[in-house]
């Protein structure tokens, strides 16, 4: 997605863990459990609550690169995959900065968490981040 803001300040934005809150859907009652504020470094360990079908799971993830204001990546320590990394990457073009997530993950539970993958959490993970757009967007108007 585009936004047309500089770099330095659409990375602000995204390398403050205290924001995710804002852009991720209500229901999925997402909640920081890591003490405000997080310093962002390579070696942060973030603890997330958050609601998947309204139960309550936790989430730790560990930024293994940090490369302010181009990229970092987050990696799930402990939740509901059993791989998850997602790579955040922000480049300075004419308009402002394009932002680019990637993520890779696998779910646990062979054939049954790739059956689950196909019938529910692929659409899940389009939704939450079509949402996240949205806020984005009206964010960085």
């Amino acid at each position: 997605m585009q936004v047309n803001l500089p770099i330095r300040e659409v990375f602000a934005f995204f390398e403050r863990p205290e924001n995710l809150a804002r852009i991720t859907p209500p229901q999925l009652g997402f909640e920081i459990l890591t003490p405000s504020p997080v310093e962002m470094r390579a070696g942060t360990q973030i603890d997330y609550k958050i609601r998947v079908a309204g139960i309550p799971l936790r989430w730790t993830t560990l930024i293994t690169h940090y490369n302010p204001p181009h990229e970092f990546v987050d990696e799930q320590l402990k939740g509901p995959y059993s791989f998850w990394r997602h790579t955040h990457t922000f480049r300075e073009i004419d308009a402002g900065t394009l932002l680019i997530d990637d993520i890779e993950y696998s779910l646990p539970l062979g054939v049954l968490g790739q059956l689950v993958h196909a019938l529910k959490v692929r659409q899940d993970l389009e939704k939450i981040f079509s949402y996240r757009s949205r806020v984005i967007a009206n964010q960085f108007r």
